[in-house]
């Protein structure tokens, strides 16, 4: 693995530590990152160091353009691509603070994200961990719903609870103890999606205290190229994050159940993506197939009557599926 180069005179230079470490990979992002650091510099707490890591992007000429206006505020970190998980991890073996707080080089945090989650994050006896909720921003037009009205929280953040969806965490929302993530080994590498849902889990089974709110804190950006946008994606990195948990021997038989039960619902869901993919692009037997599989999994109706178009009128459903597309 190439270790990263750090430019020390771009090192932002404060006389004390932190309390709070900003890591910002940034790869792609270039026509994004002056928003997403001027989201950061508008902060109402002012305790905080950025670090922006260019994880071998492609675009690093107009990234640095925009960089060079904010050289004295921020450490910037170089090195070759290897992924989001080891852009972050290159930003938190150089971070000072006792906390990290991670966003996406395309998200925009509001002006009182880093206030309201140290107050959470140092609330009673302390959390280890607190994330937020977020509203979609594709272009200029915020989603009416939130990630929580899709995504819901509910009840107390265990391994459990993450492995069944019943909490969902936003990396651009999460405020975390440094020594934790420490502990828990960093962000393992070897995944090129879902890296964070994974280490989510290993901090759980650590015993990490996790809280959240429910107030939108965070604005996440969609656009066509970006993980947001791209579900497939999402759902088989996590498959994969399942698959190494489900080896660890020290799961309750609660979490085992939860692990098969969630591995047959984003395999189902993934056929699901996949047929409609198959479907647009006039692969029909393929599409026939993948419905298939998913909906022994969903008993659908909505999937039966799909399956049932794609054997008696396989081109009309093409064009219906195009139009709702569109």
């Amino acid at each position: 693995m190439t270790p990263p180069t750090i430019d020390k005179s771009k090192m932002n230079s404060t006389p004390a530590d932190p309390q709070v470490s900003v890591i910002i990979p940034a790869y792609k992002v270039a026509p994004f990152i002056k928003a997403t650091l001027d989201s950061v510099i508008a902060q109402t707490f002012s305790d905080y160091e950025i670090i922006v890591i260019n994880d071998g992007s492609p675009d690093t000429e107009e990234l640095e353009k925009h960089l060079k206006a904010y050289a004295d505020r921020i450490t910037y970190i170089q090195q070759a691509n290897q992924g989001a998980g080891a852009a972050r991890n290159a930003g938190l073996r150089v971070a000072r603070g006792e906390f990290i707080a991670f966003l996406d080089g395309d998200d925009l945090w509001l002006p009182e994200f880093l206030h309201e989650q140290l107050v959470l994050i140092n609330h009673g006896t302390g959390y280890d961990l607190v994330y937020a909720d977020a509203r979609n921003l594709n272009g200029p037009s915020l989603s009416r719903t939130t990630n929580m009205d899709v995504n819901p929280s509910a009840g107390p953040v265990t391994a459990e609870s993450l492995i069944s969806g019943k909490c969902t965490v936003i990396t651009s929302s999460v405020v975390a103890r440094r020594a934790c993530i420490i502990e828990a080994g960093l962000f393992d590498e070897n995944f090129p999606n879902s890296q964070d849902f994974d280490l989510w889990l290993r901090l759980a089974k650590l015993g990490a205290r996790m809280n959240y709110q429910k107030k939108v804190l965070v604005h996440r950006r969609v656009y066509a190229g970006s993980l947001a946008s791209n579900p497939l994606k999402s759902f088989a990195g996590e498959i994969s994050v399942l698959e190494k948990t489900r080896r660890r021997s020290d799961l309750t038989r609660d979490e085992h159940t939860a692990i098969l039960r969630t591995l047959n619902l984003r395999r189902a869901t993934v056929e699901v993506f996949k047929g409609k993919q198959q479907l647009s692009e006039g692969e029909f037997d393929s599409a026939l197939a993948a419905f298939r599989i998913a909906n022994d999994h969903h008993h659908s109706l909505k999937l039966q009557l799909v399956i049932f178009g794609l054997q008696i009128a396989p081109r009309l459903l093409q064009r219906v599926h195009r139009l709702r597309a569109a």
